[in-house]
């Protein structure tokens, strides 16, 4: 398999953690997102949206867009079973998985940032409160999620769901953009657990061959 990424892109992050887990072997190609790679026309006839990642699986086919390529690993290697079969705990992680994944980092993706600054002209100290409005809001949902889930250092149960491969990247890029969390405890405990699993280390940003140094 070769999976086309982009070292902090947090939806890259998603699905290498989920290929780590499954210890499923694959090439890195990585995609300069920041200098616009993404948009390169060999580029484009695989991932018509212009985002990373995209998996080429090992039957040749094109998957972009993470929870659809996490979706194909979890039915194609389903040992870890990153989305359980029992119905209320798969309902719980999908719940948590989605606020993330379609609610949170869709407003506070690079492009969305980009097209703040390039188009609207708004200023960097407007652009860190939208992104830090938006983390609020949305954090402050999925700790309440995780308390009627009752988590302790995995989201759901005990053990990895795709909610922590979607929690984990989202909790590191709002550290890195300096978001004020200690308002969410269980999304901290998850975070500060999940970080220290071999899987979660192969595959944090850090430690990636494309890491571009601050």
């Amino acid at each position: 398999m070769k999976l086309f990424t982009f070292f902090n892109s947090s939806a890259s992050y998603r699905v290498r953690i989920v290929l780590a887990l499954k210890g499923i072997d694959y090439d890195a190609l990585g995609v300069n997102i920041r200098n616009g790679e993404q948009f390169r026309e060999d580029y484009l006839r695989r991932n018509p949206m212009a985002v990373v990642p995209t998996l080429i699986t090992d039957n040749g086919q094109d998957i972009g867009q993470s929870l659809a390529i996490i979706d194909y690993l979890d039915r194609r290697y389903p040992a870890p079973l990153l989305v359980p079969d029992d119905e209320r705990q798969r309902a719980q992680v999908l719940e948590i998985a989605l606020a993330i994944a379609c609610d949170i980092h869709p407003v506070n993706n690079m492009r969305v940032l980009r097209y703040l600054s390039d188009e609207l002209k708004v200023s960097d100290a407007e652009k860190k409160r939208w992104y830090a409005h938006w983390i609020e809001q949305g954090l402050s949902a999925v700790e309440r999620l995780l308390e009627q889930a009752d988590s302790g250092d995995y989201c759901v149960g005990g053990r990895v769901t795709l909610a922590d491969c979607c929690l984990i990247p989202q909790w590191a890029n709002a550290k890195r953009m300096g978001c004020e969390l200690s308002a969410y405890p269980r999304c901290q405990r998850v975070y500060q657990h999940c970080t220290g699993l071999p899987a979660f280390i192969a595959a944090a940003p850090e430690h990636q061959a494309d890491v571009i140094p601050v």
